[in-house]
């Protein structure tokens, strides 16, 4: 069960680092189509394998969002990336924390 918990606020983490990284007017335009091009892909209907198989199509959708969300970041200037990754990672742990 800790397992879970830790990877439900890695996610989160995550999460917040895509919003932020979208967000900020100095993103690339090809980290924020990556960013999106995940979030239309763990949305859409039309998949590589499809989501009636249980653990399989939803292991598809989590592999390519990671591969678009890394290329996202590595096409992020290196000083603005850590920035944004800090202030998200501060934002998920003050919710966290009560």
């Amino acid at each position: 069960m800790w397992k879970l918990g830790t990877l439900w606020f890695g996610l989160r983490r995550e999460l917040a680092l895509a919003w932020a990284m979208l967000r900020n007017p100095a993103t690339p335009l090809a980290s924020r189509i990556a960013i999106l091009a995940a979030a239309a892909y763990v949305l859409s209907p039309v998949d590589l394998v499809s989501d009636l198989l249980p653990v399989l199509g939803w292991l598809d959708d989590g592999v390519v969002a990671v591969i678009l969300l890394r290329l996202a970041a590595r096409w992020m200037p290196p000083e603005l990336y850590a920035a944004l990754k800090s202030r998200a990672g501060r934002q998920a742990s003050a919710r966290r924390d009560p």
